[in-house]
């Protein structure tokens, strides 16, 4: 399971974006692409969701692990009667591991001193690598393995970042899997900070899309609606939904205040490139090893 942060339809070029998704477009041409999934558009009850197969109320987690609190539904704790798709299939022989953001632990349980059966060990990963949180930074993000607090391998001025890790890190595990229990199937819960905030990336990866939307957000949406009509992802009767009034409408934004906005959206494409650049390289890994 690949699962991307705050990342919609519109942004893929794999789904009518123009955001660069190699790797997407292979899980797409291998496989079953769905239109209709439905999120809460929030982290933890997502997660809980995915991972449970249960409604995020049913599971402790009717809002994000930082605001759990004592009401039915809201508690920020799966119970331990709805068990993880990984304690499933770990006790069906499966060997089980998973990376990246977690976000269903409430936050005064995410210490050093835990209760680690809260944490992903006590749900059914034999092995995690990553962070409990909501967001980390992605050059010095505080780190977890299994139920140890750790440091990254490395430095950001010797080029660290957190996608980039937990991708080596997770084909490690797939070597290692290979290696001791070729036999044995397993289960890998990859799930980058990307693209949620903060939005930390390398400069080169943000350049590649320098200029390329220039003219603001309303035309990107109605450019990249016409191509999902044109390519068949959403039915040709489909209404483009109104932009909320929440949202500034971007010829209401000042001149001088455009070229960071422009920027904002370049260091956006660039992140959700390079986290699918490194999801590849998990794949490469999974094909090597037949």
């Amino acid at each position: 399971i690949i699962m991307m942060d705050d990342s919609g339809p519109a942004l893929p070029t794999t789904y009518g974006g123009e955001v660069h998704t190699p790797t997407l477009d292979r899980v797409h041409n291998s496989g079953i692409t769905y239109n209709r999934f439905h999120s809460t558009a929030m982290c933890s009850p997502t997660r809980a969701s995915l991972l449970t197969g249960r409604n995020h109320t049913r599971v402790g987690n009717g809002q994000i692990a930082e605001f759990a609190n004592d009401w039915d539904g809201f508690s920020g704790i799966i119970p331990k009667s709805s068990a993880t798709v990984a304690e499933v299939l770990k006790s069906y022989g499966y060997k089980t591991g998973a990376w990246g953001k977690w976000h269903n632990t409430p936050a005064e349980m995410t210490t050093s001193a835990g209760p680690f059966e809260y944490w992903p060990t006590g749900y059914g990963f034999e092995y995690f690598y990553g962070f409990l949180g909501g967001e980390a930074s992605q050059y010095e993000p505080n780190l977890v393995r299994n139920t140890t607090i750790v440091h990254p391998p490395k430095t950001p001025e010797e080029g660290y970042h957190l996608t980039e890790d937990i991708a080596n890190d997770a084909i490690g595990w797939l070597r290692d899997q290979q290696a001791f229990n070729p036999d044995k199937p397993f289960l890998m819960y990859w799930a980058p900070g990307a693209v949620h905030g903060p939005h930390h990336i390398m400069k080169e990866w943000v350049d590649k899309y320098k200029g390329k939307f220039d003219d603001g957000w309303d035309n990107y949406r109605e450019r990249a609606f016409a191509r999902q009509k044109k390519i068949g992802w959403i039915p040709e009767n489909t209404k483009l939904t109104e932009r909320p009034d929440t949202l500034a409408a971007w010829d209401s934004i000042p001149e001088d205040e455009r070229a960071f906005q422009r920027r904002l959206m370049e260091v956006f494409a660039g992140f959700a490139e390079h986290a699918d650049h490194h999801a590849g390289r998990v794949l490469d890994e999974i094909e090597k090893q037949g």
